[in-house]
């Protein structure tokens, strides 16, 4: 899907100088970017406040000539890859992202441009996150996910993959918003995660075909990863994080903020933390998201009353092993104290449980128990 009009709001975007709250000032003030180009030499008459520097450019045919020679190689590039432009003024456009303050004027799509028209959830944390935090993540992903919810996020290391992961797991929908060209995979190695997502849902980015990641366009983009959200749900993040910039984007934006506590001894949770003391929801479970927003709570593919079921199930030795254990992990000389097994009883009925998706073990063998 190629917006109308494409040229022309390429070769704006490739004219140096001219940013997306410039290049939105034109369009609104002429109508659409192709009649900017047609009438450049006046274009910027009225528009006060974008400056001579401005009118300079729009007269410069040199400059307008090399910027439509680069964006008709690019509408080419689309074209092969089968990479959809969407402007700020077509219907395709997400309706949500289209009243942020700074929209981009450019979205580029690898995958499925109508799922950026459904309702969705962003789920974000640190990059350097623990295994609590990542499998936290993906579970609140999954659970949302099939829930019918949209889950966006950036594609990046820690919570943001743990996330996509989720999402994918449960045959879910998912999007990523890169601080790189579409057809770039950043890091290098979720390649695969980003062809899986592009595949079950969109690759989004407001950067040029082959634009390569450099730390100041990430947090450019976490304004879109917030726009696209109806809530921003915040894993794990230490004080410094690039969470809290998206956090208060999503704020700005007027989009909800919910966290996720964490231990109070770990720095990877102060950021959250910090949101709670802000004010931001505190959340427990994926039902408090649904009740945060008003959204139905439709049924989740394994409810609470489910696994409930299935530990009445158990023999007794297992419901007694399961009693000794809680989400905080165990080693198995406590369980052995707690339950007063010998090791030789106790190892199966924990692998037993293991099977049947009731415990998991950790490395260091230790266990915990899945809540549903």
């Amino acid at each position: 899907m190629i917006c109308p009009d494409a040229e022309q709001w390429l070769t704006l975007q490739f004219l140096p100088g001219l940013g997306c709250t410039r290049i939105a000032r034109l369009v609104t003030a002429w109508g659409s970017a192709r009649a900017v180009l047609e009438h450049k030499k006046e274009a910027t008459e009225p528009c006060p406040g974008l400056g001579p520097g401005l009118a300079a450019l729009l007269s410069d045919d040199k400059a307008i000539a090399t910027a439509g020679e680069r964006a008709l190689r690019e509408l080419e590039a689309l074209f092969r890859h089968n990479i959809s432009l969407l402007s700020c003024t077509c219907p395709e456009y997400p309706p949500v992202l289209r009243d942020i303050a700074d929209k981009p004027v450019l979205l580029y799509v690898r995958g499925q441009v109508e799922f950026l028209h459904e309702p969705m959830l962003a789920v974000i944390g640190a990059r350097s996150a623990s295994d609590y935090g990542r499998r936290i993540a993906r579970h609140f992903a999954q659970t949302a996910a099939q829930r019918g919810l949209v889950i966006v996020s950036g594609a990046a290391y820690g919570i943001d993959a743990a996330a996509h992961q989720g999402a994918l797991q449960v045959h879910g929908k998912t999007v990523a918003v890169l601080g790189c060209g579409v057809d770039v995979a950043y890091p290098a190695t979720h390649r695969r995660l980003l062809d899986d997502i592009a595949a079950n849902g969109a690759v989004v980015s407001e950067f040029p075909l082959g634009t390569r990641p450099e730390a100041f366009r990430f947090p450019i983009r976490n304004r879109i990863i917030s726009g696209l959200a109806q809530a921003v749900l915040v894993v794990e993040a230490g004080e410094k994080s690039g969470s809290l910039i998206t956090a208060r984007l999503a704020l700005d934006q007027g989009r909800e903020v919910l966290a996720i506590p964490g231990r109070i001894d770990s720095l990877k949770s102060s950021g959250a933390h910090w949101l709670i003391q802000q004010g931001a929801i505190l959340v427990q479970r994926v039902e408090d998201v649904f009740e945060a927003l008003s959204w139905p709570v439709a049924a989740s593919a394994a409810t609470v009353g489910e696994i409930q079921e299935a530990e009445q199930d158990l023999p007794p030795p297992a419901q007694q092993v399961l009693r000794a254990l809680d989400v905080y992990p165990a080693d198995i000389d406590s369980l052995t104290r707690k339950t007063n097994m010998p090791l030789a009883t106790l190892q199966p009925l924990l692998l037993t449980l293991e099977l049947q998706g009731l415990v998991r073990q950790l490395p260091g063998q230790l266990y915990e128990k899945v809540r549903g």
